[in-house]
């Protein structure tokens, strides 16, 4: 029997769970919030700082007023998508860490398509946009999964290294081909023609994007709960053994969930491009497809879920730059976001795992 042994005959073993209490799966990624916060506040305090100070500061910056709440919703916009975006691959057990590369390809097809191809019509303009953006980050998404349905080559690794060469690509086009000759030397390229940008709401900067990722996170969970594919999609990812059994094609699968993870990545590029930035920049993404994995997780890869979360990690973003004010670094922030991922994922060993002391059989014994 393997495990970890402790004395002569005992050996600590973890055994799978044959039901998951629903209560256990609501509460888990409560409390891994709430244990990252008060590791956190270990750290703040050690550090020589006040947490509830500072946690205080990051609330009231998030939340306070009329301002940082709608500054919240804008952070929450690409975190929606590219939660949405990852959740699906997740679904099926495909480890898609590649969302932060397919958000810089749907950006950078956006941008072309604006930059090179305006016709001057809003509606059009922004459906071919939505378009290209969506076949580009849907492209960047099947190049791992191609490799993953013939060979089982490990998309883990083959999509996170897509994420540098997408941001490299993206850079190259920025400070080379693309670079705005009246910018002043610096590396952006120029402000897209008006028809190609997104209506915002009012005063702010809360533009149509927020309208697509709820949209989406209806049509997501319909496809995901009411239709064939969305059954395939969910035992695939619970049961390939048992797929593979009732004749399901676990090769077109993967292509499809990958190629549409990608689009939707490929859309939080675009709406950001087109909604917030209206050009193509260095550092156009603070760590958005990063960032979504653990907005995916918390959620429990559900789609409606997936929206209160990102609102909340929205505000975990703009209160961190309110925390900057206090003479923080911006990487306590992501050093929360770590901290949180790693409680989930220790929770989750927990909810579908249990712990057991059992004993080990005597040599000679039969």
């Amino acid at each position: 029997m393997s495990g970890l042994p402790i004395g002569n005959h005992r050996v600590l073993v973890f055994e799978k769970r044959d039901d998951t209490s629903k209560t256990a799966m609501v509460l888990n990624p409560i409390l891994s919030v709430i244990l990252a916060l008060l590791v956190g506040a270990v750290f703040l305090a050690v550090s020589g700082h006040n947490p509830l100070e500072i946690y205080s500061a990051m609330i009231t910056g998030a939340f306070g007023s009329s301002y940082s709440l709608s500054e919240t919703v804008v952070k929450a916009t690409p975190l929606l998508l590219c939660g949405l975006a990852v959740s699906i691959a997740f679904r099926m057990q495909l480890w898609n860490i590649g969302a932060e590369g397919q958000f810089y390809m749907g950006a950078v097809a956006a941008s072309w398509f604006a930059l090179f191809h305006s016709t001057g019509s809003r509606f059009l303009d922004l459906s071919l946009m939505l378009l290209v953006a969506f076949l580009a980050g849907g492209l960047w998404g099947l190049l791992p999964a191609v490799p993953r349905a013939l060979w089982k080559v490990n998309e883990t690794i083959t999509t996170l290294m897509l994420n540098y060469v997408a941001i490299l690509f993206s850079n190259y086009l920025v400070y080379g081909p693309w670079k705005d000759p009246k910018g002043m030397n610096f590396p952006l390229t120029a402000i897209f023609p008006s028809s190609t940008l997104l209506p915002v709401l009012g005063n702010t900067r809360i533009h149509l994007g927020l309208i697509f990722g709820l949209v989406l996170a209806i049509i997501l969970y319909i496809v995901l709960w009411h239709t064939k594919w969305g059954y395939e999609i969910r035992v695939i990812g619970e049961s390939p053994v048992a797929a593979r059994y009732a004749g399901m094609n676990i090769a077109k699968n993967i292509l499809l969930v990958m190629a549409l993870s990608g689009g939707l990545a490929g859309i939080a590029g675009m709406t950001e491009v087109s909604g917030i930035t209206q050009r193509l920049q260095p550092n156009l993404s603070p760590g958005y497809g990063y960032s979504a994995i653990i907005v995916a997780w918390l959620a429990r890869l559900n789609p409606f879920a997936i929206i209160l979360v990102s609102f909340l990690f929205g505000g975990l973003m703009v209160g961190g730059y309110n925390m900057q004010t206090l003479g923080l670094p911006a990487s306590v922030v992501s050093m929360l976001q770590g901290a949180i991922l790693f409680f989930i994922l220790g929770s989750e060993i927990f909810t579908r795992y249990s712990l057991k002391l059992k004993a080990t059989q005597k040599k000679g014994v039969v």
